[in-house]
């Protein structure tokens, strides 16, 4: 598959130790990185205010003074969540015609460079929702359209790789800004056949996810969703595509994952 990449480094695809032992529940749960596990808001405001910065001075300095308007970040952040196009976006802050595909290709160009990479941070609750499924025997599976190597790094430097079964990601660097829904289903479909049974049901698997990729994927393979609304996408966005369940972040995500168990 093409852009695609896969680590899995802990228990083999098909491992039924669940059987004989019914303390271990035979469940895995897909996780994305991007809006569930990581907070991106700060880094896709600070790209955009540098792009629309590059624009302007890019025109000014072939003597075009562009009526720029920057949107504050809650704005911003807002308008992403609803899914408002980066065309639109940049309308919104002054930016016209043949002017936008200046801007797009700075965002495209800076968005996913080593100086703001930094500016990722864990959600809030994510190190605990992590633990509690694992300890649960629950078997977690990182899919992801951020770069696998990128992915990967990060959960390493937090101490978290050692909680996953695999991680699969893609060679793209763009393929996460632009939410490729192709690539993520095929993503997920390799996945599904390298982590689960067969033999085990569908509802023994299930996709936690923050973008329309992420439920129409996992809606494409038939395993139920758990659509959280801490990512790039509102409640409201989120809703027409019909998630199982929603909740805010991936800590609301385990309890109600465990209390299905119960």
């Amino acid at each position: 598959m093409s852009g695609v990449a896969a680590y899995d480094w802990q228990s083999p695809p098909c491992d039924r130790s669940h059987r004989n032992n019914p303390s271990v529940a035979p469940l895995t749960v897909f996780c994305d990185f991007d809006g569930p596990i990581v907070d991106v808001s700060k880094r896709y405001y600070t790209t955009y205010k540098l792009a629309l910065a590059d624009t302007r001075s890019a025109y000014q300095a072939q003597g075009i003074t562009l009526p720029i308007q920057q949107l504050e970040a809650q704005q911003f952040w807002e308008m992403k969540q609803d899914r408002v196009a980066d065309e639109d976006i940049a309308l919104c802050s002054g930016v016209q015609g043949e002017q936008f595909e200046f801007f797009l290709s700075r965002v495209l160009e800076i968005v996913n460079q080593p100086l703001l990479l930094h500016l990722d941070k864990l959600q809030p609750g994510v190190r605990w929702a992590l633990a509690r499924l694992h300890s649960q025997g629950i078997r977690l599976v990182l899919v992801t359209l951020r770069c696998q190597e990128q992915a990967t790094q990060i959960l390493r430097n937090y101490g978290l790789t050692r909680l996953f079964s695999g991680i699969y990601g893609t060679y793209d660097d763009q393929a996460a800004y632009r939410n490729n829904v192709e690539l993520k289903q095929q993503l997920l479909a390799q996945a599904l056949t390298e982590q689960v049974c067969l033999s085990l049901q569908p509802q023994s698997a299930w996709m936690i996810g923050d973008t329309e990729a992420d439920l129409l994927a996992a809606q494409a393979v038939s395993i139920p969703t758990v659509a959280l609304t801490c990512g790039i996408r509102s409640y409201r966005y989120l809703q027409q595509f019909q998630p199982t369940h929603t909740c805010y972040d991936l800590l609301a995500a385990a309890d109600y994952l465990l209390g299905k168990m119960k």
